[in-house]
């Protein structure tokens, strides 16, 4: 009777470290998303910056397509593109609400500032 419950309570273990193991990658997953693509986002935006030819509003309309497929909350009216001498400056900025199973809700900040 001494062995059966000593192996009911390692199996009760083994699920409960599961669980925490499982909700431990989901949650680095949730965090971990907005990041990689601020990283994608800003080497895509220095990339328009360094072949933009001059013509700010193209340069534009190509940083705004890229959020959209990055699925990021970015307007046109976020971004900015000025052009300074021989170099394009890229501004925009915006904000990611990560939501872990209703239970926590941190809202993430980001920026773009570049110029090539």
């Amino acid at each position: 009777m001494g062995n059966v419950c000593r192996n009911e309570r390692g199996f009760v273990k083994f699920i409960l470290v599961m669980i925490i193991l499982g909700c431990s990658v989901y949650a680095g997953f949730k965090f971990g998303m907005p990041y990689y693509k601020h990283a994608a986002f800003r080497s895509d935006a220095r990339e328009f910056a360094r072949i933009s030819l001059g013509d700010t509003e193209k340069t534009k309309l190509q940083v705004l397509e890229r959020a959209r497929e990055l699925k990021l909350p970015i307007g046109a009216e976020d971004i900015s593109v000025t052009l300074a001498g021989k170099s394009v400056r890229i501004e925009t900025a915006w904000e990611e609400t990560v939501d872990i199973f209703g239970l926590y809700e941190k809202t993430l900040h980001f920026a773009i500032d570049v110029e090539e």
